[in-house]
């Protein structure tokens, strides 16, 4: 039988060969950090396979470049993590899934930008980027009895709808179990699990993403640097994430600190150094003293508009119990806003998760300067349904259910303004709260 198109006769014979490829990837893509000459993308198979991209500018879709190929392997739950190399700033590229030399067709968008070159040439540009901490994604034979603990996962397709240019995971980004926390092959699978959800994918795919851990992605509940396997969780979270870097030289961990525009961004690792909480001699530190130090100087010579403080417990609460700051660790959390207000470091925002419930403190210090602390919890985790004094909470801000938030930057140059906004798992809008660059 002659086909009357020989294009035709090629695509339906290379159909098995485009479902067979895609049968062989587990999780992603993903698109990780961005930066003017670089962006890092991620994807997971669930077998041996050489695994590369192709991408192009939008515009420009005859100039195809391409990643190296790496062959993923067990030892590493076959993730691979390759740059694209030969961008240019301030450009918009599609990609491509390459497993093992073939093109993998998907059913959602792959896409990414780079960061703009604005520097010396004109304002900043606006960005909006989204956040949550806590996404619990139920398996009933290893899950406590009972009542599923996650649910809502649509939440995800929700934060695709609003299109932010990077997604902010603030924490308890999966829930190592019983099962899990004393074996790699048990940390491995928790995280190809979580990461496997369908709905996150196309999430995963366009959005620029980077993260933070909290205990449950580190370890046991309330887990700290005693935690035995703390070196495996590490190396599962590099494995997992794309961020540009994990740990300083002087402190190791998930430390790190990236710019969006004239933001700065400075992701902290608030369980690798951590004393327990319960220790009732030597040092009582939720940082370590090295990335205590880092942090004040990163504040303190940064120029950016809003620096924004990224850890995965909550900073200005004030509300006794639990592992707020102010109650585990009340004298390093004194010494961290004197040495703000010392320093004269204006326009902070912590960005925080934990607590499984959303709500936006607000604390002025002596000298004026107004620091702000934005708690985002749970996106698909148990609510925290119990009532509790904060004397910091701006009011109308504690949400108690299943949500997410976004921050858009707006503005000309030096007069910058944050726009904070809560939704509900569809994506419908709760609060809306302005911060200006002034205050």
């Amino acid at each position: 039988m002659k086909f009357p198109f020989p294009s035709l006769a090629v695509w339906l014979l290379a159909i098995p060969s485009l479902f067979s490829q895609r049968s062989l990837l587990q999780s992603g893509p993903m698109v990780g950090y961005s930066e003017m000459r670089e962006v890092m993308l991620w994807v997971q198979t669930n077998a041996p396979a050489a695994v590369q991209f192709s991408y192009w500018p939008q515009d420009h879709p005859e100039q195809v470049k391409m990643t190296t190929t790496y062959n993923t392997f067990e030892e590493e739950a076959f993730t691979a993590r390759l740059i694209a190399d030969e961008v240019e700033p301030g450009t918009n590229y599609d990609y491509q899934l390459k497993i093992n030399g073939k093109a993998v067709s998907l059913d959602f968008p792959t896409t990414f930008q780079t960061q703009a070159l604005w520097q010396w040439r004109g304002d900043p540009p606006n960005f909006t980027f989204a956040l949550g901490s806590c996404a619990y994604i139920n398996e009933t034979v290893y899950d406590r009895p009972g009542n599923p603990y996650g649910g809502d996962y649509g939440i995800f397709e929700s934060i695709k709808t609003k299109d932010p240019d990077m997604m902010l995971w603030l924490g308890d980004n999966i829930y190592l179990r019983e099962v899990d926390w004393y074996s790699w092959t048990g940390i491995l699978k928790r995280y190809t699990h979580a990461r496997s959800l369908r709905e996150m994918q196309p999430l995963l795919a366009s959005t620029h993403n980077y993260a933070i851990w909290d205990d449950h992605d580190f370890g046991p509940d309330n887990s700290d640097r005693g935690f035995v396997h703390k070196d495996k969780t590490l190396r599962a979270f590099e494995l997992f994430w794309a961020n540009p870097g994990y740990g300083i030289p002087e402190s190791e961990g998930i430390t790190g600190q990236f710019q969006w525009a004239d933001a700065d961004f400075s992701l902290l690792d608030n369980r690798y150094h951590r004393s327990p909480d319960k220790r009732k001699t030597g040092d009582k530190t939720m940082f370590g003293e090295a990335q205590f130090e880092w942090l004040i100087d990163a504040l303190s010579s940064s120029q950016a508009a809003f620096k924004f403080v990224v850890t995965g417990g909550v900073v200005l609460n004030s509300a006794k119990g639990g592992e707020n700051y102010v109650n585990v660790y009340p004298e390093e959390r004194t010494r961290l806003l004197k040495l703000i207000e010392e320093e004269g470091i204006k326009n902070v925002v912590f960005l925080t998760g934990d607590v499984h419930f959303t709500e936006l403190s607000k604390l002025e210090l002596n000298n004026g300067i107004v620091v702000h602390d934005f708690t985002v919890s749970p996106l698909t985790s148990g609510v925290n349904t119990y009532e509790s004094e904060n004397i910091f909470r701006v009011p109308g801000t504690k949400v108690q259910a299943r949500n997410f938030a976004t921050i858009q930057v707006t503005g000309p140059r030096t007069q910058r303004s944050l726009t904070l906004r809560v939704f509900n798992s569809a994506g419908e809008e709760l609060w809306v709260q302005t911060i200006s660059q002034q205050q």
